[in-house]
């Protein structure tokens, strides 16, 4: 049949590889590049502040990877628009902000 396309096969979506750093200055911080020791996409004010970078691991972050902490859609966003991720330490819960069914 003219105009069709036989055996397209469906698209598949891109693959993406990241490198990890842990910041020496800021505990419980990292930095996700794009390219590895590509630390010129880090803008200078934020590297000052992140001090030594040492690399930890690299990562494939495939369609339906997880991570531990960090939305790996976010990672994949932030890593082809700008080039890299930060991830912060998680935030620490204050138990005493529970609601322990002990108000009257």
């Amino acid at each position: 049949m003219a105009g069709q396309v036989c055996c397209a096969r469906p698209r598949r979506a891109a693959r993406m590889h990241a490198y990890v750093y842990r910041s020496l200055k800021k505990a419980d911080t990292y930095v996700y590049l794009a390219g590895r020791d590509d630390f010129t996409r880090l803008p200078e004010p934020l590297r000052s502040q992140l001090g030594t970078l040492t690399f930890v691991l690299d990562v494939d972050l495939a369609p339906g990877r997880t991570l531990a902490r960090e939305n790996p859609e976010v990672v994949r966003g932030n890593l082809s628009t700008r080039g890299f991720h930060l991830q912060f330490p998680p935030t620490q819960h204050d138990p005493m902000s529970d609601d322990w069914g002990t108000d009257a």
